[in-house]
């Protein structure tokens, strides 16, 4: 990918999403679980939100994915896990899918955003960004898949930011801060916490001007 250059980073040609994030593609992913240890805990439900870039280079929250999963065969399920989460594993209208299946889904929805946006890959950002991209890794070496799209060990962490930009580093409190509303009753679903992350980096994000170098290399 040639580097970006003055001409390219004219006023009058808006940056595209390739551009913005050294040719990475954010994609926002909560994961509910069955405790803390990816290895042996089971994941038990995940979302991912789409990050689109508008005409004027800022950031806004896109699609949303989600999938509720079937624990993996021998996973442990921690019963203080299920009193957050409100999560029954062995419901029977619970519509969950297997952990391959449900990653796949998930897999092939980015892939296609990533190459949209003239990408090279994924990068996942999170809330505590490490344990959700922990989960994802642990969960794509037991299903046995190649083509993970996200960056296998950098991501966006939304903690991190809200520490810096609001002095917040919990979830509700940097929300708060940012003056978005919050539903304590619908808190702790992969999708609600996924797409209160992706509306909180966004907004973080376009509070900053980057500054980029003609030239910069991707």
């Amino acid at each position: 990918m040639t580097g970006l250059t003055e001409d390219s980073l004219d006023a009058d040609q808006p940056l595209p999403m390739s551009g913005r994030f050294r040719g990475f593609l954010p994609v926002v992913v909560d994961v509910e679980t069955g405790g803390f240890n990816p290895a042996t805990d089971a994941l038990l439900e995940i979302a991912a939100v789409l990050v689109e870039i508008q005409e004027d280079g800022s950031l806004m929250r896109g699609e949303t994915f989600r999938y509720h999963v079937q624990p993996f065969e021998g996973a442990n399920i921690e019963a203080s896990a299920l009193e957050v989460n409100g999560i029954v594993p062995d419901h029977p209208l619970r519509p969950a899918i297997p952990e391959k299946d449900a990653l796949q889904k998930i897999f092939r929805d980015i892939r296609s955003a990533v190459r949209e946006n003239d990408c090279t890959r994924a990068i996942l950002v999170g809330h505590n960004s490490f344990f959700d991209l922990s989960i994802v890794n642990a969960a794509v070496e037991r299903a046995g898949i190649r083509r993970n799209p996200f960056h296998p060990f950098t991501s966006f962490d939304t903690a991190t930011l809200g520490g810096v930009i609001y002095g917040q580093t919990v979830l509700s409190r940097i929300a708060g801060a940012a003056g978005m509303e919050w539903d304590s009753a619908s808190a702790h679903s992969a999708a609600y916490d996924a797409e209160i992350t992706a509306d909180l980096f966004c907004r973080m994000v376009n509070l900053v001007q980057p500054v980029y170098t003609a030239g910069q290399s991707q």
